[in-house]
Parts: structure tokens; C-alpha cells; sequence
């Protein structure tokens, strides 16, 4: 090789190579720099990709759907406009600045008890919050945040607590004094267990443990909970449904997508009250034909790739129940030396098809005229 230069020593009777390493080091930065170009590259094919446009779709109709625009106006022959003068007709009509201005009034007079903080810049909560123990709901969110404070205990009229997308690794056993608690949130975060003391919580209706990517298992404890109605554990590491969310009486929405489920358990039917179930993303091989039985399961959605056995019941099903079956290729995951890129990596994809999935739902239940029997639904993700 032109950058390697041999030198003989007869003295000593050894060969000794000696590098030039100006041009080893020429060698690696126009390697890296023809990788940056392939990266590049790369990125500019995304953009133009479908899976971007569908990406875009996606997002456009989320934005209409918090705007109250209808379907009718933004769906043309199944295929989503994405004009942007939708979202500025609908911002000058009188009947919406009317609307916003009511609103804001309202605002203004529920703002007194909400307390919002945002921004990478928190790494804690500021001293003044503790001063405000009259407040009714706290949302938090996209901080470097790692801990709750024990006073949350004084909080005794708190109904919300919205703490996603944080970097918080527990939660404070004094989160059990709560009593008027109605909704957690602390999804996308970096728990790995949840105290017991949270089953203390008896009036909470919405418990959302989504994203956090290890947790493993619920405490008994939590069966206390009889008033929760949506329970969201997609995206952690659970080998079965917690018996504790099988004691859940109430539970309508369960979402535990994304996990090592292997089975479900023979008396999930006990879940009568259950009316959409997520099962996709996990390594499912057979349904039980108690999923059939269920009175008021409306959605069931599955992973079809891994599915041997299915009940002809659920597939014939006279009870309205929608069952989709998801078939997606494997999402590549891009190794690189820094672990935590990849950790970001999974979360960013897992919180993108959430809001996808959570968007495709709430069509489905939309469209009058989707069928009851089985659908099957392509579904390949690469971010």
C-alpha cells in the first residue's frame, strides 16, 4: 500500500513497519465524509418518499381534528387534501373567532389552577410550585425533570397530572395521598416500576405508563382501582397482562402494544366492560376464544405476522366487533456507538405510531360504513 512504508533493521533481524498516519488520517475523513453524503442522500429519499407524505397526511389531519374542522372538508374521495388554506378558512370564520373568544374568557378563570412548564432548561421543579397547593391539574412536559417532589402530597385537590416526554425514574410513594386524582400521565418517561401506593388513588379514571420501555410488571395493589376506565402499558417490557388490570372492573381501553406478550390470558372475558383492546407489536401465536365473548369489545387489533390460530368466532363475529390485523415489516433499527441514540431512536418511532395509530382508530370508528368482518391493514414504519 502506497501509505505503509517498510523499514529493515539488520541489527536487530526484525522487519518494522512504519505508518504514515497523515494518510491514514486523509483515509478516514474522506470516509467519513463520503458517509455523511450517503446520509444526506438518504434523507432527501425519505422526503420524497411516500411513507413522508403519509407522515405529513397524518399530521395534517390531527391538526384539523383539534380544530373541529370535519372530515368532509379536508377528505376528497379517500384521499386527504392537505391545503393549507383549510386550516385559514377555518381560523376566519365569524362562528370560530366568536367560539375562541368564549373560550378564552373560560381559559383565562381554569388557567388560575393549572400550573404548565415545558423546556429542556428544567432540571427540576421550581420552589415557588410548592406554595400553590390550591391547583387542580399540573402539565409538564419535554424537561430534563427526574424526580417528583414528596410535597405532591399536599396537592389534595390535583384531578390532573400530565408528565410525559421527561426523564423521571420514579414516582414518590406520597403520590397515594391523591385521593381526587383522575388522570396520570407519565408516559414516555424512564420508569421502571410503579409503587404500590398508587392503588391508593381510588378516583383515578386514566393511567398512562406508555413508553417508558422497561417496565415489567404492576403491583397487586393497583386492583384497588376500580374507577379506571383507560389503561395505556404499550411500549414496556410485560410478558402478560398484570392481574391487577384484570381486576380493573371498568377498564374500557387497554393498550399493550409493543411488549413481550407470548398469551393472553384464559379469562380476559372477565374484562366485561372492555370495549377496545391493542394487542399489535407483541409475539402473540394464538387468541383465546374468550376475546369472542366479550360483550362490548368493539376493536380488537392484532400483529397478524406471528398469528397461528385464530377463533373463527372472532372473525365472524355478529357483535360488531372490528378486528384488524396489522402486517408490518420490521422497523431497522441503525446501530451506532452512542446506546442512548438508539434508546431516543425507539421512543421517537414507538410515540410516531402511537399517534398513528391513535389517528387510524379514531377514523375507523368514524366511517359508518367500515365492515365488521376481518380487515387486513399494511403497515410498514421506517422513521
Amino acid at each position: 500500500m502506497e501509505s505503509l512504508e517498510k523499514l529493515n533493521v539488520d541489527s536487530m533481524g526484525h522487519q518494522v513497519i512504519i505508518f504514515d498516519f497523515s494518510l491514514i488520517r486523509g483515509l478516514w475523513e474522506t470516509r467519513v465524509k463520503k458517509n455523511k453524503e450517503r446520509q444526506k442522500k438518504e434523507k432527501e429519499r425519505l422526503e420524497k418518499s411516500s411513507l413522508e407524505k403519509i407522515k405529513q397526511e397524518w399530521n395534517f389531519i390531527l391538526e384539523c381534528r383539534k380544530k373541529g374542522i370535519p372530515q368532509s372538508k379536508y377528505l376528497k374521495n379517500g384521499f386527504v387534501d392537505t391545503d393549507e388554506k383549510i386550516l385559514d378558512t377555518y381560523r376566519k370564520t365569524p362562528q370560530l373567532q366568536k367560539r375562541h373568544a368564549l373560550s378564552d374568557e373560560e381559559n383565562k378563570e381554569k388557567n388560575k389552577f393549572i400550573f404548565q412548564l415545558s423546556g429542556e432548561q428544567w432540571m427540576e421543579f421550581p420552589d415557588s410550585l410548592k406554595e400553590q397547593i390550591y391547583l387542580k391539574e399540573w402539565h409538564v412536559y419535554n424537561t430534563l425533570i427526574k424526580t417528583i417532589p414528596a410535597y405532591i402530597a399536599l396537592f389534595q385537590n390535583l384531578r390532573v397530572l400530565e408528565l410525559s416526554k421527561n426523564q423521571i425514574n420514579h414516582l414518590p410513594v406520597e403520590i397515594g395521598f391523591l385521593k381526587k386524582l383522575r388522570v396520570l400521565n407519565v408516559s414516555f418517561n424512564n420508569l421502571k416500576s410503579i409503587p404500590p401506593e398508587l392503588g391508593d388513588c381510588e378516583n383515578l379514571e386514566k393511567l398512562d405508563l406508555s413508553g417508558n420501555m422497561e417496565i415489567e410488571e404492576l403491583p397487586f395493589e393497583l386492583s384497588n382501582l376500580k374507577q379506571v376506565t383507560v389503561v395505556d402499558v404499550s411500549a414496556n417490557k410485560f410478558h402478560s397482562i398484570p392481574i391487577c388490570v384484570l381486576r380493573m372492573s371498568n377498564l374500557q381501553w387497554l393498550d399493550i402494544s409493543s411488549n413481550n406478550l407470548k398469551d393472553l390470558p384464559e379469562d380476559i372475558d372477565r374484562l366485561d366492560q372492555l370495549q377496545t383492546l391493542l394487542l399489535q407489536k407483541n409475539k402473540l401465536t394464538y387468541l383465546p376464544r374468550a376475546l369472542a365473548s366479550m360483550p362490548k369489545l368493539s376493536l380488537l387489533v392484532v400483529s397478524g405476522d406471528d398469528l397461528v390460530e385464530i377463533p373463527t368466532a372472532i372473525c365472524e363475529s355478529t357483535t360488531g366487533l372490528k378486528f384488524v390485523s396489522l402486517k408490518g415489516s420490521p422497523v431497522e433499527t441503525i446501530v451506532c456507538e452512542d446506546t442512548e441514540e438508539i434508546i431516543e431512536s425507539e421512543r421517537d418511532r414507538e410515540q410516531f405510531e402511537k399517534e398513528f395509530m391513535k389517528t387510524y382508530i379514531e377514523d375507523i370508528k368514524e366511517r359508518d360504513l367500515t365492515p365488521s368482518y376481518t380487515m387486513k391493514v399494511l403497515l410498514s414504519l421506517q422513521l
